[in-house]
């Protein structure tokens, strides 16, 4: 109980200080379990500017997403935990994807484009992107150390939040985290 009466307390403050960051407040705030993996910035910071592709070889940039909340999820074939994750992720743009909300999973290094393919079809996911970064550009740039990362970026496109390895992305806490983060307008 102490410790919710001082959350609420720290969220007011940061409301009060810059409104800006409150949401954040409150979505850290609410972390249980796994989710504490999740960790806020305490000023968004800018995203990778690198390019990626999307499954034919198209031009991307994780600017074509400004304008709307992002859960940016770094993967590879060979990563088991990706494995572990990726239906979750799948679920969770079902649930709330949108035109407020997107999940946009990049597969970063050496992924062959029809084991990605496979990859998704053994899983059961069918309406997730298979874009790739395939000389880990995006991911160097972002410190993507490890797989599997998620980064979460704000409709300004600016990174709010990452966390390193597997969830429950379609968790009930995963999603009042991610819906306290957006805010009520989202």
């Amino acid at each position: 109980m102490k410790h919710l009466a001082l959350a609420i307390l720290y969220t007011a403050a940061v409301a009060l200080a810059n409104p800006a960051l409150a949401d954040s407040a409150a979505a850290s705030a609410l972390r249980e379990g796994e989710m504490k993996k999740l960790v806020f910035h305490p000023e968004p910071k800018p995203a990778g500017q690198t390019g990626f592709t999307d499954f034919d070889g198209a031009p991307l940039s994780l600017s074509d997403w400004q304008g709307k909340w992002v859960l940016v999820n770094f993967w590879a074939t060979w990563c088991a935990p990706c494995r572990e994750e990726m239906p979750h992720l799948s679920a969770l743009q079902t649930d709330m994807g949108g035109d407020s909300f997107e999940v946009v999973t990049i597969a970063t290094g050496r992924n062959p484009p029809p084991a990605m393919e496979e990859f998704f079809e053994e899983i059961g996911v069918d309406n997730l992107p298979l874009h790739r970064d395939p000389k880990s550009g995006l991911a160097r740039e972002m410190a993507v150390l490890g797989l599997p990362v998620t980064v979460i970026l704000n409709p300004e496109g600016q990174e709010v939040a990452r966390l390193t390895g597997d969830v429950d992305w379609a968790s009930d806490n995963a999603r009042a985290v991610l819906s306290a983060l957006m805010g009520p307008e989202s």
